[in-house]
């Protein structure tokens, strides 16, 4: 029975994975050291340190078209499109990490973490576009990345396969999400169009890596929760 119990706890995906992890918080010092990395990354995600490795997609743009032409309400509204994007982004920073650190498939963690790089770069783009707008991130956005965290770490404990499929998923809804503020964003606002569509095409290339790599699709109920939830999201973000 001894011996059941302790392979059962041994088990990578079992539910006992969780106390597992805690129990190596408390005694294991390089996991406190990675515990206060983790944080520390997550400080920087939800504040406006991050820095893009690759060039912003609208600095190209002569100033005159990049400033573009909107109106009080044009502006309103593509403040709010950003910011739900900017929020999008804190979430994807806070599952990729999740993910990587849930994983014991080292070639799995690598991919998670270069993919973070791309998102870190989105994050950065999302919130130049911000300042340029005159508007601030969402307010919660400690709260966004607190549970879009949690939903990695438990999709990551759950399987290398599971984990691969609820990112895929994610940015399959995600790019839907792109396209249609592509169609909601002014013709004349050439910045925030730029960056989304280069969010968009990334985000897609994510999602199709991720599938191929044997990610399981969740469930129709998982898929339409998180759909849900995205609603829920997306209402509250653009406003605050």
């Amino acid at each position: 029975m001894v011996h059941l119990i302790q392979a059962t706890f041994a088990m990578p995906n079992s539910p006992f994975s969780f106390l597992r992890s805690a129990l190596q918080l408390v005694t294991d010092p390089s996991a406190q050291d990675n515990a206060f990395k983790q944080m520390d990354q997550a400080l920087k995600f939800i504040s406006t340190e991050v820095q893009a490795n690759r060039p912003n997609p609208s600095d190209n743009l002569p100033t005159a078209v990049k400033s573009g032409l909107l109106s009080s309400e044009e502006k309103t509204l593509v403040a709010g499109l950003m910011r739900v994007n900017h929020v999008g982004e804190v979430c994807a920073q806070a599952l990729y990490q999740a993910q990587a650190q849930a994983t014991n498939n080292p070639a799995l963690k690598e991919v998670f973490i270069e993919a973070a790089k791309d998102e870190a770069d989105h994050l950065a783009w999302t919130g130049q576009r911000l300042s340029e707008l005159g508007a601030q991130p969402s307010v919660l956005n400690p709260v966004w990345y607190a549970g879009a965290y949690g939903l990695g770490w438990v999709a990551g404990k759950m399987g290398d396969a599971t984990s691969l499929g609820f990112l895929a998923e994610t940015e399959k809804q995600v790019e839907a999400h792109l396209t249609t503020h592509l169609k909601k964003l002014p013709a004349q606002d050439h910045a925030s169009r730029a960056i989304v569509e280069q969010m968009r095409l990334e985000e897609a290339g994510h999602g199709h890596h991720a599938a191929q790599l044997g990610g399981t699709p969740p469930a129709l109920p998982v898929r339409l929760a998180m759909r849900f939830m995205s609603k829920i999201m997306t209402t509250v973000a653009q406003r605050i």
